[in-house]
């Protein structure tokens, strides 16, 4: 039986396969999806949460962290509904893909080898990423985008992109002393600090402020991230600095040597993203963050009004404010 859902799936033609043709360019090429979609794979590590924005329930997502129903997070389990999809854990596996019969693989922000991808599409149209992308360099609009087009979906993508950019555009309208001001993301896990095109650091930029260019010089072409210096920590010394969550992220904060000497510190511009909000910055779907946006606005607010004295609750919360 395995063998033969195997066999039908490579060398078969599907029936879903009638439709009107769309094609979507990628970095391997180009992917032709015809139909509605019903049985998607997602092997992304954030795309089920696009999908489920665009009104989609994946059969089958891929597992990233976290503790919620088929590691799906709080802004996204009222999409997700009753479904219950097969979870995927660590390496894709190819066989056990084609055995969910898919009639669409979405795989960016996922990872994939070309090689891979050439499997994979031989069980159904599959989608890494978009032309000109790297493995984990995708806007949160570029993904919305190849997503409502290989669903069928374009019009509810484009509606869904107008929406969130008009809120942080109104957000940039509502504080234009944050325009043009640094600003970076650090795990203090491993001090990571994240480059610009890191969907952590677009979220700051879509806010008005700036990456500093030193994050993205150390960081390279082919890095997200990158850890300064402990001997200098000016890289990351910017007009907000923003913690990200980590287990014991306060005593991990308070033990960096150099942190008092950071102006970041000493003038009260630091603030912290719970577990929730890191993640939700981190998956960057629309419907993340439409949550991000409900909760950040008072904390940086608080942190760069030019007042040191002004209390930034997130940071009290886990005892990091300036002494």
């Amino acid at each position: 039986m395995r063998v033969s859902v195997i066999f039908a799936l490579l060398f078969c033609t599907p029936l879903w396969a009638t439709a009107e043709p769309r094609v979507i360019e990628h970095r391997w090429g180009t992917t032709t999806v015809e139909g509605s979609p019903e049985r998607v794979v997602s092997l992304s590590f954030i795309g089920h949460d696009f999908l489920l924005g665009l009104g989609v329930k994946p059969v089958a997502l891929r597992f990233w962290y976290g503790d919620g129903p088929f590691g799906v997070w709080s802004w996204a389990v009222e999409a997700l509904g009753d479904a219950e999809p097969d979870v995927i854990y660590g390496q894709i596996d190819v066989e056990a893909i084609a055995l969910l019969e898919p009639d669409l693989i979405t795989a960016q922000w996922s990872g994939i080898t070309e090689t891979e991808y050439r499997l994979l599409s031989r069980i159904a149209p599959t989608l890494p990423p978009a032309r000109g992308e790297t493995d984990f360099s995708s806007s949160w609009q570029v993904m919305t985008r190849q997503l409502g087009l290989a669903l069928g979906k374009e019009a509810t993508a484009e509606a869904g992109i107008r929406a969130l950019e008009a809120r942080f555009a109104a957000l940039r309208s509502v504080y234009p002393d944050w325009q043009g001001k640094t600003a970076v993301t650090v795990w203090p896990g491993n001090m990571g600090a994240y480059k610009s095109l890191d969907l952590r650091g677009r979220f700051l930029e879509d806010l008005g402020f700036q990456v500093p260019a030193a994050i993205d010089a150390l960081a390279g072409a082919n890095a997200f991230y990158v850890r300064p210096s402990m001997e200098d920590l000016t890289p990351i010394d910017t007009d907000l600095l923003v913690w990200l969550h980590a287990p014991s992220a306060g005593d991990l904060i308070k033990a960096v040597p150099l942190r008092p000497t950071l102006s970041a510190y000493r003038e009260g511009r630091e603030v912290y993203f719970d577990n929730d909000l890191t993640a939700a910055i981190s998956h960057s779907s629309p419907l993340a963050l439409h949550y991000a946006l409900d909760r950040v606005e008072p904390m940086i607010a608080a942190a760069i009004d030019g007042d040191p004295s002004t209390v930034v609750e997130s940071a009290a919360d886990i005892g990091i404010l300036p002494e």
